[in-house]
């Protein structure tokens, strides 16, 4: 774990310098983030470099680290908190150890069915809302980024609920995904994504759930002999700036890279799906894995078997915030 006092002070002194900018230096943005630069989240952050660049006429310069190079998963919202690193896009559950459970509402299983529904919350006032909730950690909520829909892989064919009795998952930090795998009696385990692959590869897991893209890109594929293509959750980011270094911006910076990150937002978003596409297909050519499709009995048996999430969930997340997902969900389908 690294020394964050020192980090601070560091920190401080950056923010002190790079509040509105000097003539001679640029402000830096240090854009951290977990996965691999060609993933739909890191060219999302890479086009944000482009356009908070262009924008700004050379006053911003962002500094991106992907593949946790500069932070490790269980740091990174420390990090940012004291200022050491001004933005990431972690996942919507790593807010739940800050206290903000809310954000685990989009781990329940099933409850975002397609895009559509998806675009209805973020974009509406329920994502704006939950943004919001942010503020009081000295965070604030720029956006959501797309990964996509999950898959559930393993070395055995997952094809009932049964099949998953005693399997070892990899699961992200999230008391939700932790239920999710326990109502399969399954065996949850947190690890940072960084080391999925070789946990797979040893034997360490079992098995894991993942996007198409963070699958391929991961080369998850190559150590698991079979991806039950299950579509049962969805894995997404809200990109995230420290609230001090945001607030104390010139409108003159701010207002350009509000602009870029709406830009990078569609960008990144656009990409998602066909980058998953295009994982899905090449996963395919590789022969590596095979893909199990499910029945409509067979997808209807884990839905049922996963009922009981929602229950465990509703202590924490509350059931009008469920209630609501599941409004928008009914709407966006009529």
């Amino acid at each position: 774990m690294r020394t964050f006092a020192i980090a601070a002070s560091i920190a401080a002194l950056a923010l002190g310098l790079a509040g509105p900018a000097s003539a001679q230096s640029p402000i830096i943005i240090k854009f951290s983030h977990v996965v691999a630069t060609d993933t739909p989240k890191g060219k999302g952050a890479e086009k944000f470099k482009e356009l908070a660049e262009k924008y700004t006429a050379g006053k911003v310069k962002v500094e991106v680290y992907p593949n946790s190079t500069l932070y490790k998963d269980k740091e990174e919202l420390e990090a940012l908190q004291l200022g050491s690193v001004q933005m990431l896009a972690p996942s919507n559950s790593k807010f739940g150890p800050l206290g903000i459970r809310e954000f685990e509402v989009f781990d329940l299983p099933y409850i975002l069915p397609d895009m559509k529904t998806l675009r209805k919350v973020t974009e509406g006032p329920l994502g704006t809302r939950l943004l919001k909730l942010l503020d009081a950690k000295g965070i604030t909520g720029l956006a959501y980024w797309d990964n996509g829909f999950k898959q559930m892989s393993a070395n055995k064919k997952l094809v009932t609920p049964a099949d998953y009795q005693g399997v070892k998952f990899r699961i992200q930090s999230s008391r939700v995904l932790q239920a999710q795998f326990k109502a399969l009696s399954s065996l949850p385990q947190v690890m940072a994504f960084s080391e999925v692959y070789q946990a797979l590869q040893t034997g360490v897991v079992d098995g894991q759930e993942n996007t198409w893209s963070n699958i391929y890109t991961q080369k998850m594929h190559e150590v698991q002999k079979y991806i039950t293509e299950t579509n049962h959750g969805y894995i997404g980011y809200v990109v995230i700036v420290n609230k001090k270094f945001w607030d104390d911006l010139p409108a003159d910076i701010r207002d350009p890279l509000t602009k870029a990150m709406k830009e990078a937002t569609d960008f990144s978003n656009t990409q998602s799906q066909k980058e998953n596409d295009d994982a899905l297909a090449e996963i395919k050519k590789s022969g590596k894995s095979e893909i199990i499709k499910l029945t409509p009995e067979q997808d209807a048996a884990m839905r049922k078997a996963m009922e009981p999430v929602y229950k465990d969930a509703a202590g924490r997340v509350g059931q009008p915030l469920i209630d609501e997902f599941l409004k928008e969900a009914k709407s966006a389908t009529n």
